[in-house]
């Protein structure tokens, strides 16, 4: 059972630990709410796609959008909509800080005077910031927008002839192209027959057969691309002869077809394998795609692609290799990709421990594809890899919650700095483990662990960090635990259901926090660095600061608290980034099985310092900031060699004097 004391802020700590604490603001901090962010300016830079219909999506791209948990966005359109006077606010969602959608629901269309026009007129983005009850927007920018109920498909452009595999993604342009989702597919329809290279002479009819279309980016009406599938002619060999036709298929049952119809001739070749490849270069480990490229590959609800293996493994611990004969099923991503993952329960996973063992696969990779009742057995590939030592992967997710919140900080300007700052903390934390924390989501990782770093503390209890993985992961046995988002589970054993970093909870540590609850922990050094910028104390970091030059990168606290605007900057970039960096090392620990490897204990014993999983009440201000000759903390000495055993590394130990545990 997790020890939820040890989650909480210090403040609650000392409170469940049976130190009662009477948390009473004085009147005047009650009463100070939440700041004045220090909101910047809001830009609208383009709204497409310039052509929709009922269920499109009318995507917003500028800078400087908020967050749906902080703020109500909305879309404005004035002018004029097939010829009638138009001015309304259509609410918007927010993806990110550069994008707004607004999906034209019948709802959304009833707001119109006509559904069907040309809208001729401006546009802007506004937000109201509810904490402040202020509202920010965007110039007026000009836009010319074609509703429509229904649009037809226009075929321009499309390879005729030529040599081609089964499923590959034929690139097409044209216009009218529908984008999927409620507004629609558009559908190359292909009619035709096909000769097969088994039996020349004889052209058997085809279709016609509707493929729907991809688009080549989110808002192209013009560029799509579209599978040659085996329900065209199969997945052998031959001589495809026919035409191809366009259709809009609408979700209100209207279909338009399109007036082009070009005629194609295509050779299709066999499935083969080209290459393969990793992001290591060298091989993979445990949870790591192999990418495998060629062409002529099936998968989905059409077909199966099968990776016959045929060679040697050697360990690196062994002289000699042993036979491997073994059929792994891939990942189909198109038709000329599939990706198969080191796992351990496949027969790679089962013959090899690609958990603990390391070593080199030398032989061919043969890939087979089957369709109904029909197979066929590509060309054999020579192959060459190496499965390489376990290794965790991290996703830091960094929440909007958080950078919305950093403008209760003033700091929103340094998001950029900030993150910096984390990233390089935690991987500091873990020099010479065979882990690696990235900003952006892995796409060469199935496995792949996740940390989200947040700004209020969705459980309401004021957490600084909690790990909601469910249970003590003991030898890292889980590669993908995600410390964030909700766990039902968790929630069902009684203990708070969300999980990640919460940058606001480190309020806890002033003296004057924004919401007036004050705890046994604050410290004025936390005010001396943020009340330069705190909306509510001095004011908020903004670009007409960064004007002023530029922020200086400290590569120790030693010089903090300071006098300087630029400087107490770079302070507070550095007590921030500290603080939630060493918070989600703490974290993350918790999700490799940490404290006690051995044990049940979820923190180390007793209070010494700068031991990076002791429980939250044991760890200062100057120790977590990295202030005044404390910290770094680190993990103690038998954490540390554990953390070198479940995740070996080659890089030799590091240096750093370590505590006993």
């Amino acid at each position: 059972m997790r020890a939820i004391s040890s989650r909480l802020p210090l403040a609650l700590v000392a409170s469940l630990a049976g130190s009662p604490l009477l948390l009473v603001g004085c009147p005047e901090e009650e009463s100070r709410g939440r700041p004045d962010a220090g909101l910047e300016a809001i830009t609208l830079m383009s709204v497409a796609p310039d052509a929709l219909v009922p269920g499109s999506t009318i995507v917003i791209r500028g800078d400087g959008f908020l967050d749906a948990s902080v703020a109500d966005s909305y879309l404005g359109l004035s002018g004029t909509i097939g010829g009638a006077p138009v001015n309304v606010q259509l609410a918007a969602a927010f993806v990110d800080f550069d994008e707004l959608h607004v999906v034209l629901t019948p709802d959304v269309l009833a707001l119109l005077p006509t559904s069907a026009g040309q809208f001729v007129g401006s546009a802007q983005v506004a937000s109201d910031y509810r904490p402040t009850a202020t509202r920010i927007a965007s110039p007026l920018v000009p836009v010319t927008l074609d509703f429509a109920a229904t649009l037809e498909p226009v075929l321009g452009d499309l390879q005729v002839g030529g040599e081609i595999y089964v499923n590959d993604p034929l690139p097409i342009e044209g216009d009218g192209f529908l984008l999927g989702g409620m507004e629609g597919t558009t559908l190359a329809v292909v009619e035709g027959c096909f000769e097969s290279d088994e039996a020349p002479g004889d052209c058997v009819p085809v279709g016609p057969v509707e493929v729907p279309l991809v688009p080549t980016e989110p808002e192209s009406r013009t560029r799509a691309t579209f599978a040659f599938s085996p329900a065209i002619a199969g997945i052998r060999p031959g001589h495809f002869s026919g035409t191809i036709a366009l259709r809009n298929s609408h979700p209100s049952g209207a279909v338009v077809d399109g007036t082009s119809i070009l005629d194609v001739q295509y050779q299709m070749i066999a499935t083969e394998i080209l290459a393969t490849g990793t992001s290591s270069g060298t091989g993979a480990s445990l949870g790591q795609y192999i990418d495998i490229d060629g062409g002529g590959f099936l998968g989905g609800t059409e077909g199966l692609t099968i990776l016959q293996l045929e060679g040697t493994y050697t360990p690196d611990v062994s002289p000699e290799g042993a036979p491997v004969s073994l059929q792994l099923i891939p990942e189909f991503v198109d038709g000329r990709r599939v990706r198969y993952v080191i796992n351990e329960d496949d027969g790679l996973g089962t013959a090899i421990d690609v958990r603990l063992d390391s070593g080199i696969f030398d032989g061919t990779m043969t890939p087979i594809v089957s369709y109904g009742a029909d197979e066929i057995e590509g060309q054999a590939l020579p192959l060459m890899f190496a499965i390489l030592p376990v290794k965790q992967v991290v996703w830091v997710r960094f929440q909007a919650s958080y950078a919305e919140s950093l403008r209760v900080f003033g700091l929103r300007a340094l998001d950029s700095m900030i993150r910096e700052r984390i990233l390089e903390v935690l991987r500091r934390d873990y020099a010479s483990i065979n882990i690696e924390f990235r900003e952006q989501e892995p796409t060469d990782f199935a496995l792949f662990g996740t940390v989200d770093i947040s700004g209020p503390d969705p459980n309401g209890l004021d957490l600084l960090g909690y790990d909601n993985s469910h249970g003590k992961d003991t030898g890292n046995a889980r590669l993908f635990d995600n410390v964030g988002g909700v766990n039902a589970l968790t929630q069902q054993d009684g203990f708070p259901g969300f999980g990640g970093v919460f940058i606001e909870s480190l309020f806890a540590f002033s003296e004057h926090p924004p919401q007036g609850k004050e705890s046994e922990v604050s410290d004025p050094l936390f005010d001396d660095i943020f009340d330069p910028f705190r909306p509510d104390e001095g004011s908020s970091f903004t670009s007409a600061d960064l004007a002023m030059g530029q922020v200086p990168k400290l590569t120790s606290g030693g010089g903090c608290p300071t006098d300087e605007r630029l400087n107490q900057a770079a302070c507070a970039v550095w007590v921030l980034g500290s603080m939630i960096g060493t918070t989600t090392s703490h974290e993350n620990g918790h999700a490799l099985g940490l404290a006690d490897p051995l044990g049940t204990r979820f923190h180390n014993l007793g209070d010494a310092p700068n031991r990076l999983m002791d429980a939250g009440g044991a760890r200062t201000l100057n120790e977590r900031a990295e202030l005044n000759g404390e910290g770094p903390a680190v993990f103690c000495d038998d954490e540390y060699q554990y953390l070198r055993e479940v995740l070996p590394s080659t890089d030799p130990e590091t240096t750093v004097v370590r505590p006993y545990c």
